[in-house]
């Protein structure tokens, strides 16, 4: 048994991981680390200029997530983190890169930066990895009606599942759980969810 694991909750944007994050965290007694949101000073703006703000927003995500981090590793707590640092570089900054919303100089940087601080931290003993359709996520983006996601396209959305797929598919299979969000309401499909708890605890012997 690892003395102080760690579970990551990875997918895209509006499939549910800060819930996840909640209710894992809740049950299991261990430390959350939630996504840097509301009080987020570059996600508004990135929103209205992607090739603008690309750069400083992965910064300051990678910055974040890092710090949260080592402060609860430094003190030997076990945690689950809300998004990882990896899907940073391997979704999202990558799909700027590629979508022409990064410069090559931007990208070299960022790389350069994320596998010099990514040395300090130890990698998620387990990804659970929530997966729900274009449709699905745009659904729950409306519903939760935050103003800097209201023009958030399909197509963006789509692309991002793509290289969550890929990123997914390149992980070991025995450290990735992988939850089709779909159909499930964690509020409600208790039974579901308990499976989950499971499956963490097998994995990880908790």
């Amino acid at each position: 048994m690892n003395k102080n694991p760690f579970i990551g909750i990875a997918g895209n944007i509006g499939v549910g991981k800060t819930t996840m994050t909640e209710k894992i965290s809740q049950r299991l007694n261990w430390n959350p680390i939630y996504e840097s949101v509301i009080d987020n000073p570059y996600l508004e703006d990135f929103y209205l200029n992607m090739s603008r703000w690309s750069f400083n927003l992965q910064v300051y995500f990678l910055y974040n997530r890092l710090s949260n981090q080592i402060k609860l590793m430094n003190k030997g707590h076990s945690f689950i983190q809300d998004r990882t640092i990896y899907e940073d570089r391997e979704i999202f900054a990558f799909n700027l890169y590629k979508t022409g919303n990064m410069s090559d100089r931007d990208w070299k940087t960022y790389n350069n930066l994320f596998n010099y601080m990514s040395s300090f931290v130890t990698e998620p003993d387990m990804i659970i990895y929530l997966q729900a359709n274009t449709d699905t996520l745009m659904s729950r983006i409306k519903n939760r009606k935050r103003e800097f996601e209201k023009d958030m396209s399909s197509e963006y959305l789509h692309s991002l599942n793509i290289y969550y797929e890929k990123w997914i598919g390149k992980l070991k299979k025995e450290k990735v759980f992988i939850v089709d969000t779909n159909n499930f309401n964690i509020f409600k499909d208790t039974e579901k969810f308990d499976e989950i708890i499971s499956e963490v605890k097998n994995k990880i012997n908790v």
